[in-house]
């Protein structure tokens, strides 16, 4: 630091800081919370069970809030026709696939796998319900 003037002895700490925040945040592997689902979201292909589940109740409905560990989140409303869920807000559709035991739902490039009985009757008309 010889040969610096006073002021940028004094301006060189805070550019070694400034060159540390322009790195990408760290994203917990796993969102916060007691119940999770497996999901593949921001980009990842590999289910994991990294997504946290709230239950909450809206009007009498049951609506799943999907937290992603990376803090975005997903709303889900379940169904009780026999169709599984359904996006309960924004303007993607939510695919689902019914796979044994499990209801795989993509939204976008977001994948989710819930745990799902069959209502009777089910199997004729791939309905699922989501716990």
């Amino acid at each position: 630091m010889r040969g610096l003037s006073k002021n940028a002895r004094s301006i060189l700490p805070l550019l070694v800081l400034a060159g540390c925040s322009s790195e990408q945040p760290i994203v917990p592997p796993v969102a916060e919370g007691t119940e999770h689902v497996a999901c593949a979201v921001d980009g990842e292909t590999e289910l994991a069970d990294a997504c946290a589940v709230e239950r909450t109740d809206e009007d009498g409905k049951l609506v799943l809030v999907i937290r992603h560990p990376g803090g975005a989140f997903r709303r889900f409303a379940v169904l009780t026709d026999g169709r599984g869920i359904a996006v309960a807000d924004g303007a993607d559709e939510a695919a689902t696939r019914l796979d044994g035991g499990a209801l795989e739902v993509t939204v976008g490039d977001d994948r989710y796998l819930f745990p799902a009985t069959l209502k009777p009757g089910g199997e004729s008309t791939g309905g699922a319900d989501a716990r």
